[in-house]
């Protein structure tokens, strides 16, 4: 063994000086082959990623944050309209951005849920039958909040008239 020193860099190592004075380039040639024919570690197969947001999940949070904000406006203009007729039980009418911040946060925490409820957990037993039922609860509140916005929508003022001006009138 013979110490060398490698270029500019001034690093010592170690080379086999019988082998390097037969033939350098032999040598150099070699090293490349070995690292070409070199089998590719083979690595473990990475789990498909799941697909948790698709097009069913856009549409069910879509009709569930329309069905929301015809409840939240519905409900805002009840409140509004009773609250200019002089209704006692209507003291003030919250503000429109605290409302939908309100509201908001409630959304997005259904959203979370049904995305947690969607999406696969493998400690979870029985994880295939609550995946495919994710979308039962957006759906049933689906049906709850046009239920509230309709029946906003029917409000009548006291003694049966349905807007300001015909109440006015009575």
């Amino acid at each position: 063994m013979a110490m060398a020193t490698d270029g500019p860099t001034g690093e010592i190592h170690e080379t086999n000086a019988a082998h390097a004075d037969i033939n350098p380039q032999v040598s150099s040639a070699g090293a490349n082959q070995a690292m070409i024919i070199a089998p590719k570690p083979v690595l473990p197969e990475a789990p498909a990623p799941q697909k948790v947001i698709d097009k069913k999940f856009i549409a069910v949070m879509a009709a569930l944050g329309g069905a929301e904000t015809l409840r939240l406006t519905t409900h805002k203009l009840v409140l509004d309209n009773e609250f200019a007729a002089g209704a006692p039980w209507v003291t003030s009418v919250p503000s429109s951005p605290s409302m939908v911040a309100k509201y908001g946060g409630i959304f997005a925490g259904e959203m979370l849920v049904a995305y947690e409820l969607k999406k696969r957990h493998d400690w979870l037993p029985g994880d295939k039958v609550i995946r495919k039922l994710w979308w039962v609860a957006p759906a049933a509140l689906v049906a709850i909040h046009i239920k509230n916005g309709v029946r906003s929508i029917r409000t009548q003022g006291p003694g049966g008239c349905t807007s300001v001006a015909e109440c006015e009138g009575q």
